[in-house]
Formats: structure tokens, C-alpha cells, sequence
């Protein structure tokens, strides 16, 4: 059961990752605010995010085809990426950008769909042993080498006026120390998200190999009477 589980999971965040790609890359969007049109897109961490989490989905599916274990590490990366894409959107941008449909076309799919699919999947995916804490730290990273290349071109090229900015998630309106801060908030959550996932995923473990447990058990007694 938990191994069809995983097979469903990756099956469709293959297939949702598809989808959101196509809706992404037929997109007639303007170039202009958070959404962009046709490739352009791939300078957001939201879609570098979503596309990252369906090559690991179907790397799991190639392992588990020839038999290999899977490194964990990636599915934390993946989960927590786009869980770290989903909070953003509906605590900060959403709020921040009402007059912007980002749950729309290709939106739909890497701002909601997609994040919550990778959520569930990893939470329920059966591990061994306790994940390693410092993978959460490591997981961080992918938040931490995008807000680094992010302030790193502005640097370089400039703002540039809206809407042809560097700027385009508009963290830099309040001058650059806000706009740090953001970033450093930004790598934070990610950790915190890793962390939380990583607690979640060992609770249900837990529950899981109890409820093993005492049905191993209860077969036991069963087959003593």
C-alpha cells in the first residue's frame, strides 16, 4: 500500500508538472509583473521550483523501475521548494499583488496543485530511519543560490524600470537592506519548511510502524488461538 502510494504520487506530480510546463509555455501573459510569457518564465523560483520537483518524481519512478533506493534528500529539496513557493504566494505576494490572478493557466498548477501534491507525497513516504536534521540546512540551499543569483544581477545590470526590471518580484520597493531581509526571511522559511516536513513525515512514520506493529501482533495472538 505505502509502496502504491508512492507510485501514484510521483505518477502524477509527473504528469501535473506537464501540464503546468504546457500551461506555462503557451501562456499569452504580457512579460510584465509575476507572470511572463513563454520561457521567461523560468527566472521565477516558483517554476524553477515546480520543474525541479517533477525531475524528481521521475527520477523516483526510474529508481523504483530498476530497483534502487532513492536519495531522501531530493524529495525533502522538492517538498520543501514548492511548499516554501506555496506559503509565499498566499501569506505575502497574493496580498501584495491583489490585482493579479495567481491562480490562473500554468499558476494554478505551480502555485497550488503541484506544492500541495509534493507536500502530501513526501509527508506520507515511508523512510527507514529519521531523516537527517542537516538535510533541512541543505535544503535551504536552493532558496539561498536563487536569492544570491537574484540580488547578484541586480547588482551587476541594475533594477531597469518596471515592467523590464531585475526587480520583478518588487522585493527591492524599499531600497536594498528590506530587500535583503526579505531574502534572508525567504531561506529561513525554506528551513523552517524543510524542518517542518521533516517532523510531520517521522510522526506519521511513526504511526505507520505502530499500526504494523499491532497488526503483526494481532495475527499473532489470531493464529496462537
Amino acid at each position: 500500500m505505502i509502496k502504491r502510494s508512492g507510485i501514484f504520487f510521483n505518477m502524477i506530480l509527473v504528469i501535473f508538472t506537464i501540464c503546468g510546463t504546457y500551461a506555462m509555455l503557451t501562456s499569452k501573459a504580457p512579460g510584465s509583473g509575476l507572470t511572463a510569457s513563454g520561457f521567461e518564465n523560468l527566472k521565477f523560483f516558483t517554476v524553477l521550483s515546480n520543474e525541479f520537483c517533477g525531475i524528481v518524481a521521475l527520477l523516483w519512478l526510474i529508481f523504483y523501475r530498476i530497483k534502487k533506493g532513492f536519495p531522501v534528500l531530493l524529495k525533502l529539496m522538492a517538498a520543501s521548494a514548492t511548499g516554501l513557493t506555496f506559503v509565499i504566494i498566499a501569506a505575502f505576494l497574493a496580498p501584495l499583488y491583489p490585482d493579479l490572478n495567481l491562480y490562473s493557466g500554468g499558476n494554478l498548477w505551480f502555485h497550488l496543485i503541484i506544492p500541495l501534491t509534493a507536500m502530501a507525497d513526501f509527508i506520507l513516504m515511508r523512510t527507514e530511519e529519521k531523516i537527517p536534521f542537516g538535510y533541512t540546512f541543505i535544503s535551504a540551499l536552493l532558496s539561498l543560490a536563487y536569492g544570491t543569483f537574484y540580488l547578484v544581477n541586480i547588482l551587476i545590470n541594475g533594477i531597469g524600470q518596471w515592467p523590464d526590471t531585475n526587480d520583478w518580484y518588487g522585493f527591492l520597493n524599499w531600497g536594498f537592506p528590506v530587500g535583503i531581509g526579505i531574502f534572508a526571511f525567504v531561506v529561513l522559511l525554506d528551513f523552517a519548511m524543510a524542518c517542518l516536513l521533516r517532523f510531520i513525515n517521522h510522526r506519521v512514520n511513526i504511526l505507520i510502524e505502530d499500526s504494523l506493529r499491532e497488526k503483526r501482533n494481532d495475527e499473532k495472538s489470531g493464529g496462537r488461538k
